[in-house]
């Protein structure tokens, strides 16, 4: 007769290796192809082995049924994972949330269609030696036997360590709100199947709802009185080029040591109608934050004026303007669903990133086809809005590896940074080299159509990168505020049919001090617009133009404001 204990298999370290591999293989093949290609960095790698160990809490509850409850499983995960890697296999991209509000908003003949174009011998070959791994890591499943106390010990740590300690860590610890922590924890689990659909589906709801209470609101608001167009009927063609983390101090445009504006430079020197103003600063060192304000009749006094008053791309359609939005930056998620709220404000819009992570590589390049595409409408009057992801973090994500012109690179580097700091300081150098390529493509693909009208250019925020004494911070922080983390470049051109019926001498004025809160005044100036509410003072170029406070800081904080004027200098040319 056989007993209970002779059947009972005992515990073996190599059957939990197999059953850990077998549920990290649905979500870490792809995270290690994409950290060896150089795509992106380990923190993916790292939460889908983590979050994917959740899966052994129930083979080590119920070990008798340890493959029955891993095929089941394992289905799912195939199914979730198989999807995000064919999408890297055709796109060279990671799964992202604005794929998944992309899959969300497909109909299935687009569906089919899709499946159709992008099918191919290859994909098919690397899905079935994807779904074989995974086949033979499921036969090799054995039961992970432990006592009681074991047991429910690891299954009690595994669900602490990974759920219970983020959750109560960041409601009691860091006293964020109970949604805040949820989205924290979320995040961490988004690399992990099927986690990324699960949570990716909730977040699509949730910002669709939210952005479509923005959405109406926005277009409850009543027009601008009295609106008026200098220019009439004449067929005209107005770009706004928003920039990402550029402050100009390490522009040698601006007078930085290194070259890494050599395009910009040689653009300025050649053509009379680039005029480039040297002293505009932010209000907000974050880029939502001051595109409510830029973008708006918001500015640091009163902050909530773009929930009040039509934005800039409201006044350009009530002039008659078909409206453009295109853009490299992350739209549909958590952080961004305001910018997003702007882009629909527009007729059109290209959305040209879809990574789950700014951490990633995707390259501003991305926008000059659309751009031309858009400068061939055939619409009379156009307002083009291009968003750059510029050089915003990681900066050797922002550049092509044969553009590391600056790599190694000691000339000019603070002294005492560290080996990670001086390529990070030179990353940045070669970002700004890229950024000044793609800003003056833009100049010259728009110059190329010989248009009646203008491009601004101006970079939502810098970066304190090492450069102020001593030399020990990098990013921004409201808080700790360094004047690299304000100034920014802020460029004009004019095609000459446009200078010609718009004479002004902006070179004459290229030193005033301004805001960039204040720039839906100097567009209307630029524009030829007049409305009750603007502001010749306010306008950069205008002859009535005054300078005033330039306030930063968090305008929702009690005696948070401060004046940038009073902020140490850096001993970056330029920065000032």
């Amino acid at each position: 007769m056989t007993t209970t204990a002779q059947v009972k298999h005992p515990f073996s370290w190599s059957a939990l290796a197999w059953v850990i591999t077998y549920f990290w293989y649905f979500s870490s093949v792809l995270q290690l192809i994409i950290l060896v290609s150089g795509y992106s960095g380990t923190n993916g790698l790292r939460d889908s082995l983590l979050y994917s160990s959740l899966w052994l809490i129930p083979v080590l509850l119920f070990p008798r049924h340890t493959r029955v409850i891993a095929a089941v499983i394992g289905v799912v995960l195939w199914a979730v994972s198989v999807c995000a890697l064919a999408y890297y296999v055709i796109y060279g991209q990671e799964f992202s949330q604005s794929v998944l509000f992309v899959m969300f908003e497909t109909n299935a003949n687009e569906a089919s269609e899709y499946l159709s174009q992008y099918f191919s011998v290859k994909l098919l070959l690397i899905l079935l030696a994807y779904t074989a791994g995974a086949i033979f890591l499921w036969t090799r499943l054995r039961p992970v036997s432990l006592s009681g106390p074991w047991r429910y010990g690891v299954c009690a740590l595994v669900l602490g360590g990974l759920v219970i300690y983020p959750l109560t860590s960041s409601l009691l610890i860091k006293h964020r709100t109970p949604g805040e922590a949820l989205s924290g924890l979320g995040s961490r689990m988004e690399p992990a199947a099927p986690w990324q659909i699960i949570i990716g589906y909730a977040q699509y709801r949730s910002q669709l709802n939210n952005l479509q209470s923005l959405l109406d609101k926005n277009r409850s608001l009543p027009p601008l009185a009295n609106l008026k167009d200098s220019n009439g009927d004449a067929p005209r063609t107005l770009v706004l080029v928003i920039g990402e983390s550029t402050q100009r101090g390490r522009m040698s445009l601006y007078g930085y040591s290194r070259d890494t504006t050599p395009e910009l430079k040689a653009l300025r020197d050649s053509d009379p109608n680039l005029t480039v103003f040297n002293n505009v600063v932010t209000s907000r060192p974050y880029t939502i934050e001051i595109l409510q304000q830029a973008l708006t009749f918001a500015n640091e006094q009163h902050p909530d004026q773009y929930l009040t008053k039509p934005s800039l791309m409201n006044m350009m359609k009530q002039a008659g303007y078909k409206t453009f939005w295109i853009t490299n930056q992350q739209t549909m998620t958590a952080r961004n669903t305001m910018l997003t709220v702007f882009s629909k404000q527009t007729d059109v819009q290209y959305y040209m990133n879809q990574q789950r992570t700014q951490s990633a590589r995707e390259y501003d390049t991305n926008v000059l086809a659309p751009f031309k595409t858009v400068l061939a409408d055939p619409a009379p009057k156009k307002f083009i809005i291009v968003h750059l992801l510029g050089t915003h973090l990681k900066y050797k994500f922002r550049y092509p590896e044969n553009w590391g012109k600056f790599d190694g690179n000691h000339d000019g580097v603070p002294t005492g940074l560290s080996e990670e700091q001086q390529e990070a300081y030179n990353d940045y150098d070669n970002a700004n080299l890229f950024n000044d390529h793609v800003v003056s493509t833009l100049i010259k693909d728009f110059k190329a159509t010989d248009p009646n009208g203008f491009m601004l250019y101006f970079s939502d925020h810098g970066e304190e990168v090492y450069d102020t004494p001593p030399h020990n911070i990098q990013g921004r922080n409201e808080a700790q505020p360094t004047r690299p983390m304000y100034t920014i470049p802020f460029i004009v051109w004019t095609s000459s049919r446009w200078q010609a019926n718009h004479p002004l001498n902006m070179r004459a004025d290229a030193d005033r001090k301004y805001s960039s809160s204040e720039l839906i005044h100097t567009w209307s100036d630029l524009a030829g617009l007049r409305y009750d509410g603007f502001d010749p003072t306010r306008s950069l170029v205008n002859p009535a133009f005054q300078a005033t406070t330039r306030w930063i800081g968090n305008p929702y904080e009690k005696n948070a404001l401060h004046d940038y004027d009073t902020l140490p200098y850096s001993e970056r040319v330029g920065a000032q």
